[in-house]
């Protein structure tokens, strides 16, 4: 039977289908195309990190990354204080200064802080009527609503946390949630390895000072008689008067004493 032969309703059956297959079709692509820009990113990520030196530097890729691949309204990265009391923001994409001036949070009553406690995900479908998260009034003027909350972990030990805002209302999928925990785990291995080079790097910077500080020494005692005690001293009163470091006043003891010589 020739289309046009049809009944009608039986037309309007077969463009329905058709209108819904196209719409499939059309969806279909759509999340393949999300997907590939999702796989696309985290290895654009994983090779930034690897190429990181700085800390700070990292945290703000790893934001500025997961918002776009999530398509958030907001991406922030919160770190727990020595102590893990508190939670404080070092970054995020996010352009508003309140946002971004938001004080620490304390772990005990916050919704990121009960990530940390129970060391697993959270999901607060609407920030601004949620009784526990701490400024609701900077939720509804950024036009905040659903959050997911990641906690970063090191060894089963929490560091921090990867927060995703939604602007409109959002069921988050296992999908979604993977796709940030995956984020997160990078994250806490880039801090990880950032604070031990930052460490050996801050150790290697106080070896060099001190055969600094003890070769200005021995110039000093050397030229002005001064007992070991007393050139420390010279040298520690120097830096506070001149408002440089102890490092620094041994540098230009080292360096007149160099200029001495060629004379």
């Amino acid at each position: 039977m020739r289309s046009s032969d049809m009944p009608t309703p039986i037309k309007e059956q077969l463009k329905d289908k058709e209108r819904e297959i196209e719409r499939l079709r059309t969806q279909l692509e759509q999340q393949t195309n999300k997907k590939s820009r999702q796989i696309e990113t985290l290895a654009r990520m994983s090779q930034s990190i690897a190429q990181g030196i700085y800390i700070r530097e990292i945290l703000q890729l790893i934001v500025t990354m997961t918002a776009e691949m999530m398509g958030s309204k907001i991406c922030s990265l919160m770190l727990l204080d020595e102590k893990g009391v508190s939670l404080k923001i070092e970054a995020t994409q996010s352009l508003s200064e309140e946002y971004k001036s938001k004080p620490p949070v304390a772990v005990r009553s916050s919704v990121s802080g009960r990530a940390v406690l129970e060391k697993r995900h959270l999901v607060v479908a609407d920030v601004a009527k949620d009784p526990q998260y701490t400024y609701p009034d900077i939720a509804r003027k950024e036009n905040l609503r659903s959050l997911l909350v990641i906690p970063m972990m090191i060894k089963d030990k929490p560091i921090g946390v990867l927060n995703c805002y939604t602007s409109e209302v959002h069921a988050f999928t296992e999908e979604e949630i993977h796709l940030l925990q995956a984020v997160a785990n990078q994250a806490a291995i880039a801090i990880e390895h950032t604070r031990a080079i930052e460490k050996a790097l801050a150790a290697e910077e106080a070896l060099e000072a001190r055969k600094m500080i003890e070769r200005a020494k021995g110039i000093l005692m050397k030229h002005q008689e001064l007992s070991e005690e007393a050139s420390f001293r010279l040298i520690q009163r120097q830096a506070m008067d001149r408002r440089k470091s102890m490092k620094e006043v041994a540098e230009a003891i080292i360096l007149a004493e160099e200029i001495q010589k060629k004379k």
